[in-house]
């Protein structure tokens, strides 16, 4: 299993930035996909998960209505539309899968929200 993240960045509170992982290793268009987050000093914690087919998605309380989660099972990617970001958005955000009995992670991207 083998992620690549990227879209990551430098923005201004209220910008957009668009992530994309892209997935290898594994039937990807069969297994929901999450993305995750973690600030410094603090837990990784959900942002947004996916089902296979794309039909439910999920947030976290705190990007409902700015983050939209989305997949593209033909180039086996997952993508997170981030708007309205905001400071405490900054952390370094992951893609993930669970498969056969693991979790797998990306690498992470870092994104900092800054005036």
């Amino acid at each position: 299993v083998h992620f690549v993240e990227s879209g990551g960045g430098l923005v201004q509170p209220g910008g957009s930035l668009r992530l994309s992982c892209a997935a290898s290793g594994f039937l990807f268009r069969a297994y929901d996909m999450s993305w995750y987050r973690q600030a410094p000093g603090k837990a990784r914690d959900l942002v947004a998960s996916i089902d296979s087919t794309a039909r439910r998605k999920n947030y976290a309380d705190s990007v409902k209505g700015r983050f939209i989660i989305s997949r593209d099972n033909e180039k086996n990617a997952v993508y997170l539309q981030m708007n309205s970001l905001k400071i405490e958005d900054t952390a370094v955000y992951y893609c993930k899968v669970y498969h056969r009995g693991s979790n797998y992670w990306g690498q992470g991207t870092q994104v900092t929200v800054s005036a």
